[in-house]
């Protein structure tokens, strides 16, 4: 892997900053590479639009901001008008129709995954969509070994929901697979 940028985008209670540092540290503590993650919000912190761009590199990063993401996901309608068209050629532009309705042609792969509709459906709780986000995304484009993600979030979430976390991630990867394309 030469760098990958990455935009997650959504609402504040979504997640988006929690799946981005998950996914930047397994990238650093399990796999050795250069990460960086950085997030900003939007005037209401639950609710607001939040963002948060990650690097992976095995070189260093010299800047941590991301102008054209190789992978954008969009988790709501207001954030996919805003950034859709960042997408940088060739890319990967993931959605959730459950929240977003795609309207724009972009020079990417754009796939809309029922990511919510299937957490809700096999787990019931809307509390990990976003680790089933990321597991949809790994499934889609393995950046790298998925059991390092799996190892981060055990670490990370209380004991008691691990398990919870374990299913809804390997839900994505199995959704994700479903919609998997040569990059």
């Amino acid at each position: 892997m030469e760098r990958t940028r990455i935009v997650f985008s959504g609402s504040g209670g979504q997640g988006v900053i929690t799946a981005a540092i998950i996914l930047a540290e397994a990238a650093v503590i399990k796999e050795g590479m250069e990460a960086v993650q950085s997030q900003s919000y939007g005037a209401a912190a639950r609710g607001g639009a939040t963002r948060s761009d990650i690097i992976l590199s095995n070189e260093p990063i010299n800047y941590p901001g991301v102008l054209q993401p190789d992978i954008l996901v969009c988790l709501t309608q207001s954030v996919y008008t805003q950034y859709a068209g960042i997408i940088r050629p060739g890319g990967l532009l993931l959605t959730d129709p459950h929240f977003v309705k795609p309207a724009k042609e972009a020079d990417a792969y754009q796939v809309s995954v029922p990511i919510y509709d299937m957490v809700m459906e096999k787990i019931g709780k809307p509390i990990v969509f976003n680790i089933s986000m990321l597991g949809t995304l790994f499934g889609i484009r393995p950046l790298f070994n998925p059991n390092s993600l799996m190892e981060v979030i055990a670490e990370r979430v209380p004991k008691g929901f691990v398990e919870l976390n374990e299913k809804a991630f390997t839900l994505g990867l199995e959704l994700g697979e479903e919609y998997r394309q040569d990059f």
